[in-house]
């Protein structure tokens, strides 16, 4: 191959002319140059942009500002954060931990929330005349504890921002900082439950929340939480400990029923139906009453009786111990 002297572009037409074996060569060198320059030129245009107004527009300080603008707008958010969490956990009373307190239109003072004035104003050591009660949909104002400004329901306060109770329903005039509870509001009850909406479902006929797990099983009794409970007397409706429903239907306080099985009582305190399955306690009557023989004159002596768990009625041997159901074999019955 012939070697081609190094020389200026514009003497390559006289190369060419005078080398005829090196045109591809030539035509190749100026191929790359062209090539170079036009990447040149595009990416100064890249770099660049022209606006309307003839405004110069840099691309990537334009980047830098967009990201400059998202790190301020950062930065905003959780400063309204930051504020808004002010105190969390921090206030609050046995019933509730919020960052507010409630005005009793009733009797206009002011308490941390309605239950803590049920408690005050509800007393047995209060004049009769005076006792009175605060239902949640009376509330109208509300305290901020961290500035004090006194405002209408809601769930941030309008003067320092911040958020007075994790979990607000603007129905039941409701704040509560713990949110493991679970809360959620059910139409149906037309009050707010605890322990998680997708574990409950709204009975129309029971007129309560029952668990998922009972939603084809379990007995359906008119307004099961709309009356006292049969241990302690407090209204099971509205009430904030837990509730069992009992396979009978009827509905009690579970701190109540622990108690009444600590007693050695297994029946439900309405209807007398057993709370449980009591199929190894009545193994064990069979044979406490098989070890103890009545006496002579009593072995032919029978007796009627009813039985609490089927209902069905029937004429049995009478036995000092107990009297059993011939129809379910359950020693829950009575005589008639």
């Amino acid at each position: 191959m012939c070697h081609i002297p190094a020389i200026p572009i514009f003497e390559q037409s006289v190369v060419v002319a005078s080398h005829p074996s090196s045109v591809c060569i030539v035509q190749s060198c100026i191929l790359s140059l062209f090539i170079q320059w036009f990447a040149y030129v595009v990416m100064e245009e890249a770099i660049i942009m022209y606006s309307s107004e003839g405004k110069v527009y840099n691309l990537s300080s334009n980047t830098e500002s967009m990201h400059g603008e998202e790190l301020v707008q950062s930065k905003e958010h959780e400063k309204i954060n930051d504020l808004q969490e002010r105190r969390y956990m921090k206030y609050g009373c046995q019933h509730y931990r919020r960052r507010c307190r409630i005005r009793a239109p009733c009797c206009n003072e002011i308490f941390h929330c309605r239950h803590c004035h049920n408690e005050a104003k509800d007393d047995i050591k209060i004049d009769p005349k005076l006792r009175h009660d605060l239902s949640r949909h009376q509330i109208k104002q509300v305290i901020c504890l961290l500035c004090g400004t006194e405002q209408e329901v809601q769930q941030n306060c309008i003067s320092c921002g911040v958020c007075m109770g994790k979990y607000f329903c603007g129905i039941c005039k409701l704040f509560d900082d713990d949110v493991s509870k679970k809360q959620y509001h059910c139409g149906g009850c037309g009050i707010c439950r605890t322990g998680g909406s997708e574990n409950f479902f709204h009975c129309d006929k029971c007129g309560c929340c029952q668990s998922t797990l009972l939603k084809n099983s379990h007995a359906c009794v008119e307004k099961a939480m709309h009356h006292d409970c049969p241990v302690c007397f407090e209204y099971l409706f509205e009430s904030m400990d837990e509730i069992a429903v009992l396979p009978c239907g009827h509905t009690i306080h579970i701190n109540c029923m622990n108690e009444m099985r600590k007693h050695l009582q297994y029946a439900c305190p309405l209807c007398s139906k057993s709370v449980c399955d009591m199929s190894k306690v009545w193994e064990k009557f069979d044979l406490e009453i098989a070890a103890t023989p009545m006496p002579e004159q009593y072995q032919n002596k029978m007796v009627w009786i009813l039985c609490n768990d089927c209902g069905r009625s029937g004429n049995v041997k009478y036995h000092v111990i107990a009297q059993k159901c011939l129809n379910c074999n359950s020693y829950n019955t009575r005589q008639t």
